[in-house]
């Protein structure tokens, strides 16, 4: 049976690579910070006038494994970037800091190392942090934003409410699991529909997608600066911003989203997606990418 499982999970990331290769994108590698860091991404195979847009995946499985349904879709009117941010799949750094501000500051230079001088970001889960660093760090640049399922106003005391809903004890047990029961419990959290999933599959997914770098990993989680203090105050962005969440989200609740709404001021607007839970680009890939098209397109 663990044969089968391996197949399973080989072959849906073939299937994977597949529909990114025909929404013309390509695997490609670059070095940033003087050869010190290298970020691999998926990105248009030829040049392209479209409007440039960048895909910033969560923790979990990296970049298209998170995107699949929103590559193909947007490819057809946006040049589609989709980083692997550093310590997932293939994307490294020599540097110590483990902040979402330098990962911001990576892709950052990876888009300035494209030639490539306005665009705009979609970020989900620990990609929405990075997404709002991006969008503070050069207004000039990040045109308008999208923040899905992120719970960037989250407060320190809510960390802990987190690991209560997961029925864990630390951090690392819900978004890093090793278990078959701890895979189990973040996709209890993450997903509205549940499907039962055979601990076998489940153990090959964690040694497939969530063992690699776990250390950095870690590293990264406890690196956060946003969510450090008992606030939950941020800065107001400039640019219009799109806040996209599942209306049974568990990771970050609905009151997150409407108060993240609140807090980052007049250009700001929610929408929430029902019958989702944490992965609403997944669970209903239709209407998430429908309202997204709408706000980069400026029809809604």
């Amino acid at each position: 049976m663990v044969a089968v499982c391996l197949s399973l999970v080989s072959l849906y990331g073939s299937f994977l690579r597949r529909c990114v290769t025909a929404a013309g994108l390509s695997s490609q590698s670059l070095e940033i910070d003087d050869g010190t860091s290298t970020i691999r991404f998926w990105g248009p195979a030829a040049a392209t006038s479209k409007p440039p847009l960048v895909l910033i995946h969560g923790f979990g499985p990296h970049g298209v494994w998170q995107w699949r349904p929103q590559i193909s879709f947007f490819s057809r009117e946006f040049s589609v970037y989709v980083p692997d941010l550093l310590f997932f799949g293939r994307s490294f750094t020599d540097s110590s800091d483990r902040s979402e501000v330098f990962q911001a500051a990576s892709i950052g230079k990876l888009m300035e190392k494209l030639g490539i001088s306005r665009y705009s970001v979609v970020g989900t889960s620990y990609g929405g942090f990075v997404a709002y660093r991006m969008a503070e760090m050069w207004p000039e640049r990040v045109e308008k934003v999208v923040i899905a399922s992120s719970g960037v106003n989250m407060r320190r005391n809510e960390h802990a409410e987190l690991l209560k809903r997961a029925k864990v004890e630390k951090i690392e047990d819900l978004m890093l699991p090793n278990a078959a029961s701890q895979l189990r419990k973040l996709l209890g959290l993450s997903v509205f529909r549940r499907l039962y999933m055979p601990d076998f599959f489940l153990n090959d997914l964690i040694d497939k997608l969530y063992c690699e770098n776990r250390k950095e990993k870690l590293e990264l989680l406890k690196g956060l600066t946003l969510g450090q203090d008992d606030t939950g105050t941020i800065c107001s962005l400039s640019q219009e911003v799109l806040i996209v969440w599942g209306e049974h989200d568990r990771i970050f609740l609905l009151e997150k989203a409407i108060e993240l709404e609140k807090l980052l001021g007049e250009k700001a607007r929610l929408q929430v997606i029902k019958n989702t839970s944490h992965v609403p680009q997944l669970e209903d890939s239709g209407q998430f990418n429908n309202i997204v098209n709408n706000f980069l397109r400026g029809l809604s």
